[in-house]
């Protein structure tokens, strides 16, 4: 950027300075004009002869060359010049936005963990972080960076994970927490056991994903592609015979201004325009949206999501937490806190997600000496003995069961009833909870014409009507195995138009046929599980519905743009190639419809990368 930027710098000084010699020495002025084409046009032209050498003829080196050169020939050396002048010019505004847009992706790069810290016997050796296998122990240090996916067994940090999800605000890990790649360590030291290969990790899996996002090609770079492989041919063939065959008829005394529209001709039919600005548009979408936390596969997923006509969600880890929680306790006898704390002991050593989530609402250390006795009652609950006391804890059967008379409760979620020496003394609500976005995300859906919104989910019916009733969503069937949910999505898909495209969301290991099954699927990427993030298409990195809509503002915003450089280009330059074939307009109209145009149109390029402002 730099070399080019001094060569044009110069050039353009030679350029001014060669008409002070215009009027006084006709020699030393066309000297200094082509000592300015050289500098911008020497690799332009040895590009285009390289070219020509390996078959390949019709590009925008090639017409520049004949362009620049022909204006050489019938003497027009300003203009020449002038033209090869403009042209690197816009090749430098390329440069810049191409890597504008491609630092923004490629700072994702800078997850990239350069060796990890393996512990072994109390040593610790700095390795490559291939070299790293499941179950070992690696040591991260305050200000470095976690290299691969493991469980912190000792030490408590602040993570920053703003490179993976785009999120500023730092997260907080403590021992038996799961630790991913790419997060930088803050201030604590850690002790990590590697649960995942380096080959498998978040980072590595996000790197690949990000690097082979431009190889799926959406259908609008590809037509612009064929576009050029045909439309650069025919322009070519039609300056020549622009040039040669008025000649035949009007006399060849008028070869050289017919020679003269010709090359006006081919300069204005570059189509660079059309070939730089809308491919760069893409990238700069999929590079807007991974700042934001949104890891897009291919440039086609986005023009995909531009044409989204129903969106269909997983329930549990999608729309809700994936995590039980309490949320009611009713006492019968005894206080709120002490049938919590009786009931946290006699799930202190289960393993069970509702244990947990009891455990969690306690909140306090548990003294496993009062735990005289615990027994799993397969189906039922638990019968524990806690401080000399017998307790049950468990379902309505277990009540049945047990022939104890309690107050039944038709609240929605999973209810504990619980048993102190024979006599029922309360229950519990727990239920998974709404993620705070989810409601807001459904209404948005709507306000931005996505009408047709369905949940799947294997839960019962009640918690799935519950759900969808409480985010609005029309239509929900509840029960639903994975190939049930799979047959489901067929019917969906089966319903909308020609163009129009259905996105699956889901996050978990039985979403993975039903997101591969959908135009578009979209997997929670945070704790979503590895099958689904591979046969996802879109990835949300925060596992906020949110981003959902964003992803698709972004979509709409990127093919907006594209569309308005297609028809901002053509426009432009079908109208000057009429005047330039009428000989109406000069070389320097010709040069604004070439470079302007592609200047202009890689401008508006850029601001695909603006994801701060979405409508």
């Amino acid at each position: 950027m730099k070399k080019r930027t001094i060569k044009i710098i110069l050039s353009l000084v030679l350029f001014l300075v060669s008409f002070c010699f215009s009027s006084s020495n006709l020699w030393i002025h066309r000297l200094l004009l082509i000592l300015s084409y050289l500098l911008v046009g020497f690799e332009i032209v040895k590009k285009a002869f390289r070219n020509i050498l390996r078959g390949k003829i019709f590009d925008e080196n090639f017409l520049m060359t004949i362009a620049t050169l022909g204006a050489f020939a019938i003497g027009e050396f300003p203009e020449a010049t002038a033209v090869m002048l403009f042209y690197q010019v816009g090749e430098l505004f390329q440069s810049y936005a191409v890597d504008k847009s491609r630092k923004s992706i490629t700072s994702l790069m800078d997850i990239r963990p350069d060796f990890a810290n393996l512990k072994k016997d109390n040593n610790i050796t700095k390795v490559h972080p291939e070299e790293v296998k499941i179950g070992d122990l690696i040591v991260v240090k305050p200000g470095e960076k976690i290299p691969l996916d493991g469980i912190l067994l000792d030490g408590s940090s602040m993570l920053d994970t703003s490179s993976l999800t785009g999120e500023s605000v730092p997260r907080e890990v403590k021992p038996n927490d799961i630790v991913i790649s790419g997060c930088l360590n803050l201030n604590g030291l850690l002790t990590i056991k590697v649960t995942k290969e380096f080959g498998e990790s978040t980072v590595h899996k996000i790197l690949e994903l990000v690097e082979n996002a431009s190889s799926r090609k959406s259908k609008s770079e590809d037509f612009i592609h064929k576009f050029a492989k045909y439309y650069t041919p025919i322009v070519v063939i039609i300056a020549f015979f622009l040039a040669f065959l008025p000649p035949l008829f009007f006399g060849f005394s008028t070869f050289s201004a017919w020679l003269y529209r010709s090359l006006s001709f081919l300069v204005v039919s570059c189509p660079c325009a059309l070939v730089i600005s809308i491919p760069l548009s893409f990238f700069g979408g999929i590079g807007g949206a991974s700042k934001i936390g949104i890891l897009v596969k291919g440039s086609n997923y986005l023009e995909a999501l531009d044409n989204l006509e129903a969106i269909v969600f997983d329930k549990t880890g999608t729309l809700t937490k994936g995590c039980f929680e309490v949320q009611k306790i009713e006492a019968v006898g005894i206080s709120k806190e002490e049938l919590l704390k009786l009931t946290a002991y006699a799930e202190n050593f289960s393993n069970h997600p509702i244990s947990f989530s009891l455990k969690k609402a306690y909140g306090k250390e548990i003294h496993s000496h009062f735990i005289t006795k615990t027994e799993e009652l397969p189906g039922l609950g638990i019968s524990a003995i806690i401080e000399g006391k017998n307790l049950l804890v468990g379902n309505e059967k277990l009540m049945q069961n047990k022939h104890i008379s309690y107050q039944k409760c038709d609240e929605i979620g999973t209810i504990l009833y619980v048993a102190l020496e024979g006599t029922y003394v309360g229950h519990f609500v727990i239920a998974d909870r709404l993620k705070e976005d989810a409601k807001s995300t459904i209404q948005e859906l709507k306000a931005n014409n996505i009408h047709q919104i369905v949940m799947l989910t294997g839960d019962q019916k009640s918690v799935g009507e519950w759900v969808a009733k409480d985010l609005g969503i029309p239509t929900v069937y509840s029960e639903l195995l994975p190939n049930e949910k799979a047959e489901k999505l067929e019917k969906f898909m089966s319903y909308t138009s020609s163009k129009g495209k259905v996105a699956f969301v889901g996050d978990g290991m039985n979403d993975a046929p039903v997101l591969a099954l959908a135009d578009i699927g979209i997997a929670m990427g945070g704790l979503g599980a590895d099958s689904a993030i591979e046969a996802a298409d879109i990835i949300l990195m925060t596992d906020e519905p949110s981003k959902i809509v964003s992803s698709l503002k972004i979509a709409r915003k990127t093919m907006r743009i594209v569309k308005e450089n297609v028809i901002f280009a053509l426009l432009v330059k079908f109208f000057i190639l009429i005047l330039s074939g009428f000989g109406l307009s000069t070389m320097w109209e010709a040069v604004f419809a070439d470079v302007g145009v592609s200047v202009i149109a890689i401008l508006n390029a850029l601001r695909a990368l603006r994801t701060n402002k979405l409508k």
